[in-house]
């Protein structure tokens, strides 16, 4: 709460704590907000872990970790916002991963998770389309946050990761945040179901030295 005081002072938000894993929290939460805003027509779950490592040295809390913090996480918020939008339909944006898509080492436990985030985006957008909530999820590739310094900031990892990126750069969190913001804008009302890459080209293109 600490953290989210100073943003909901400068930008006139409410906010609401939950611990995103325990659904009657987020549960909640989300009653809160509606509470407080009147009713919203759009959800977006950014709760997501980073681990590096290769199966077999992945004990079993790290991989409950990963699986709760991206896919139990985006499952409970999907399960509670959706009633909140059935009179008047709605949007739900969720955060899946490049990593979904292609092999890459030492993700298997964020590509499980992040693949798990796809499968729900495309059955809850069928699911509920006919009560016009839209179900889609952005992939990003490498963005620079805290949670992903390691790799960014240590100049070996850094130069291996930057040339899978076929534009030449890493994400801002600007990017992911504009791509977000326009999957769950009203306007874009005929997209559901949808996995949108915003990754530099990393998942689907490759490119050779020149």
């Amino acid at each position: 709460m600490e953290r989210l005081q100073p943003l909901s002072e400068r930008y006139g938000w409410a906010c609401a704590v939950a611990d995103a894993l325990h659904w009657d929290q987020v549960e909640s939460a989300i009653a809160e907000g509606e509470q407080q805003l009147g009713g919203f027509n759009a959800a977006i779950n950014l709760a997501g872990s980073v681990l590096l490592k290769p199966l077999h040295l992945t004990s079993r809390a790290d991989w409950d970790s990963v699986v709760g913090t991206n896919l139990t996480t985006a499952a409970g918020v999907v399960r509670s916002a959706v009633p909140k939008m059935f009179a008047n339909g709605g949007s739900i944006v969720l955060v899946s991963s490049a990593a979904a898509s292609i092999g890459l080492s030492n993700h298997e436990a964020i590509a499980a998770s992040k693949a798990g985030i796809e499968g729900l985006v495309r059955s809850a957008a069928t699911t509920y389309a006919a009560k016009k909530i839209r179900v889609n999820a952005v992939a990003p590739g490498l963005v620079q946050t805290n949670l992903t310094q390691r790799v960014w900031n240590n100049p070996r990892s850094a130069e291996v990761s930057l040339a899978l990126h076929p534009l030449g750069r890493f994400g801002q969190p600007e990017d992911i945040a504009r791509a977000i913001l326009w999957l769950a804008s009203p306007d874009q009302g005929w997209i559901t179901g949808q996995i949108l890459g915003v990754d530099g080209g990393l998942a689907t293109l490759k490119t050779t030295p020149m």
